[in-house]
């Protein structure tokens, strides 16, 4: 019998030492705390708390952001993690992904010092836990047709929101909701979208949890109900304006996700491969079969090519050349990536491929999930597409 390897092409010779300590630690910590946690929180559709501090304390909060107590990680190393998070469930790497990239990011990105100082300590610590509320009801892969509105009262005065974001990671439980609106400053003619950190207490703000969902079940799921609150002109984001805001946070977030895909991706070959090898039919091994063989083979091989793809990425990220077409492009190919390798590894388990003590199916579901939010992958080809025709074909 010919020596058997998982993978016939690893990454290991290609990261600096610091990137492969950090990708070793979170496997062991990953399959030591998080691991014994997933399958009973799938099911029961709970998020298991007591793991945001653990989180913190393996630097996975703010991961990649300098100073204000982050791990200030390289981008390879900040995306190996996500990946070892994926690997184990998709809804654990969206509450990192979404308190890193699409909450603490921004405020690094564009909020004032005194912001800086206030919020990103506790976040990066986990006492305090952020959400990201751009999509709405009526307003998902067109962020721009938000209703979501901002008044400001006087110069220099609070600012009254009025809206509702809807299919928002971690509201139920945020202490801070990162949301955007289209803003009408005092003596401004027109309203510009601008980003609020809106405070839990704050009266009129309400986080309702979603129910009754299918796929992402070990993360909560809620909207952010706002109505007339009234936020302090200091927690308003100075940095930026427009769509920048949040698409450039996005961008952020969708980097994480062409990695986590590929560990989603990896956990159902490897349980699929394994299977194979030890299950028999017909007198041998299913990993015997040709067909089966060339399942595995196809898997293996796409797998390799995403891991490949988010190095470079990385590396380009980290040499700030990578753009928000780069990022579609990782995202897109990625994704689909893994739903394919998903579906093919279930075929292989068979029946038990449906069962949630063999993973697959469950990887399935939150792949379906991770295949249309933070860009749909139609939104994503479309801008892959105008980027290399120069023509817009949205509308």
């Amino acid at each position: 019998m010919a020596e058997a390897r998982p993978y016939l092409f690893e990454i290991d010779h290609l990261l600096d030492e610091d990137e492969r300590l950090t990708w070793k630690a979170t496997r062991e910590f990953c399959e030591q705390k998080v691991r014994p946690l997933v399958a009973k929180s799938y099911e029961d559709g709970t998020f298991p708390r007591e793991l945001v501090g653990a989180f913190a304390e393996m630097g996975l909060l703010g991961g990649p952001l300098e100073g204000y107590g982050c791990a200030g990680q390289s981008q390879v190393a900040y995306g190996l993690t996500m990946l070892e998070l994926e690997r184990q469930d998709s809804g654990f790497r969206s509450f990192c992904s979404v308190q890193t990239a699409l909450c603490m990011w921004p405020i690094h990105a564009y909020g004032t010092e005194e912001q800086k100082e206030r919020f990103l300590p506790e976040m990066a610590a986990g006492r305090c836990i952020g959400c990201f509320g751009l999509t709405e009801p009526n307003s998902g892969s067109d962020p721009g047709s938000m209703r979501t509105h901002a008044r400001q009262d006087g110069p220099g005065g609070d600012f009254v929101l009025s809206g509702q974001k809807m299919w928002i990671t971690n509201s139920p439980i945020a202490d801070i909701c990162i949301v955007w609106a289209k803003t009408l400053l005092h003596g401004e003619d027109a309203p510009k979208i601008r980003g609020f950190i809106v405070e839990r207490g704050t009266p009129g703000l309400s986080t309702p949890e979603i129910h009754g969902k299918l796929s992402l079940r070990a993360s909560i799921t809620g909207e952010i109900v706002l109505d007339e609150i009234r936020v302090p002109a200091r927690n308003l984001l100075p940095g930026v304006e427009g769509l920048k805001g949040p698409l450039s946070c996005l961008t952020q977030a969708r980097y994480g996700i062409g990695w986590g895909a590929v560990g989603a991706a990896m956990a159902c070959y490897e349980r699929a491969r394994s299977y194979a090898l030890e299950r028999t039919q017909f007198g041998k091994p299913l990993a015997a079969f040709q067909l089966t063989q060339a399942k595995l083979v196809e898997m293996h091989d796409a797998i390799v090519q995403g891991l490949l793809l988010a190095l470079q990425f990385g590396r380009e990220k980290q040499a700030g050349r990578l753009t928000p077409l780069h990022v579609s492009m990782l995202k897109r190919n990625n994704v689909r990536m893994a739903r394919n390798v998903a579906a093919e590894a279930r075929t292989i388990l068979g029946g038990n491929g449906i069962m949630l003590e063999f993973d697959v199916m469950r990887h399935m579901c939150n792949l379906e999930t991770v295949y249309t939010y933070e860009g749909t992958h139609e939104v994503h080809t479309l801008a892959i597409g105008r980027g290399i025709t120069g023509l817009n074909a949205f509308a």
